[in-house]
């Protein structure tokens, strides 16, 4: 990805990158078809892993399997992943000088159609874990058959945080 411009916002430690996957609670993904490009915003769950330094993101999230997301998905094209959280507005001495705080991740993946039971009940999992902490999960297989589960290796990504004054 290229260079950041304001470097000093960056967020490079990758428990401070966890701790933004799990505040958050859509993801942003950015899609292309034959009509164009376009934005689609869903919950997810995540799975996040930490290798010699270096902050590893798998994203997961469900849908209809027909539709312009769902056809994009297909397509596998690569996606564009943005999540943020921490909103609040920074006040300034006049007009320009407002501004807004955030935390946030913003980062390109390949997107892969889950095809198996398990492999859905484990996206599904992972989507509960996050949204639905502690809830009673039971994927029945009419439920698994008619629901399709994506899974976004995000191979690159880069947090960044404007903080409150």
């Amino acid at each position: 990805m290229r260079e950041m411009r304001l470097a000093k916002r960056e967020i490079t430690d990758p428990e401070v990158l966890k701790e933004i996957v799990e505040e958050c609670d859509t993801v942003r993904l950015g899609l292309t078809d034959a009509e164009g490009m376009f934005i689609v915003p869903v919950n997810y769950g995540y799975e996040f892993t930490e290798e010699n330094g270096k902050a590893e993101l798998q994203l997961y999230f469900h849908g209809a399997a027909e539709g312009r997301k769902a056809d994009a998905l297909k397509s596998q094209s690569p996606v564009a992943v943005e999540m943020d959280c921490r909103h609040g507005i920074i006040t300034g001495d006049y007009t320009c000088a407002y501004s807004y705080s955030y935390r946030s991740i913003m980062g390109n993946g390949t997107v892969t159609l889950l095809e198996t039971f398990e492999e859905k009940e484990k996206g599904l999992q992972r989507i509960m874990e996050h949204m639905a902490p502690g809830a009673k999960n039971e994927f029945r297989p009419e439920m698994l058959t008619r629901t399709a589960v994506w899974q976004i290796n995000v191979y690159e990504f880069t947090g960044k945080e404007r903080k409150a004054k």
